[in-house]
């Protein structure tokens, strides 16, 4: 059963156990999650089926997170947008944001991080 706080979330990353841990931890937490694990697929699924929360790391093999929530900025919906990497300098949490990201979450990142941004999200949702 979907709770009432259940966001639909896409995720995108190429690293099959980072995917695999997030993918499940958000299952867990009420939420309905698609996967890619480049920017191409991810493009074509979001603009088939938007979603609340866009949740992308910046290294992929085919493009950067950047360039893909730079061509996601441009459909109709577009997703509360949490960037992860493992680059945490001000220039990258700055490119971040203005490609469109609202969040820069640099990894390793605790569940609980992820939680208050996931919160934000929900309560900007409700608000639309």
């Amino acid at each position: 059963m979907v709770s009432p706080s259940s966001m639909n979330i896409f995720l995108v990353e190429n690293h099959d156990d980072t995917l695999n841990y997030l993918g499940r931890y958000l299952e867990q937490n009420g939420h309905q999650v698609r996967c890619a694990k480049e920017m191409e697929g991810a493009l074509a699924a979001l603009r088939e089926q938007p979603a609340d929360v866009l949740i992308c790391d910046i290294g992929l093999p085919d493009g950067s997170g950047w360039e893909l929530m730079e061509k996601v900025a441009t459909y109709d919906k577009v997703p509360f947008g949490i960037a992860m990497s493992g680059y945490g300098a001000r220039s990258d949490q700055e490119k971040s944001r203005s490609v469109g990201f609202r969040h820069h979450l640099v990894k390793p990142f605790l569940p609980d991080d992820l939680d208050a941004l996931l919160k934000e999200a929900e309560a900007e949702r409700h608000h639309e």
